[in-house]
């Protein structure tokens, strides 16, 4: 089981497209309806989907057998840089789901009129 979710390129990129849709539908949530939160919503759905998948590709190389000593032997510098590069990367799978979703919102609005 751990070489289907950790070597294969499906069930992670199925994660993260998972995350694309509900997170500005969660986002939604707290947020009023209108264009302008639409926008900031569209916004702190890519930074919180950024930080995601690089928290993600971090689960995923202790998942495969990194140890924390492995972490800390390049330094915080080198960490941050190393997994936010990922983490845009991964972005050609998250953000057109993000995209779609954040679109997706205003059918549901109750308040406001498109």
């Amino acid at each position: 089981m751990g070489s289907l979710v950790s070597d294969s390129l499906f069930i992670p990129a199925l994660v993260l497209a998972l995350m694309a849709w509900f997170v500005p539908k969660l986002l939604s949530m707290v947020m009023p309806e209108g264009v302008k939160p639409l926008l900031v919503i569209a916004f702190v759905s890519t930074v919180f989907l950024f930080c995601l998948s690089s928290g993600f590709f971090v689960a995923m190389y202790f998942w495969q057998g990194m140890t924390w000593t492995q972490f800390a032997e390049y330094g915080v510098a080198a960490n941050v840089v190393f997994y936010g590069k990922l983490g845009l990367i991964a972005a050609m799978i998250w953000a057109p789901f993000m995209v779609l979703s954040v679109a997706n919102l205003p059918r549901s609005w109750v308040s406001k009129v498109w």
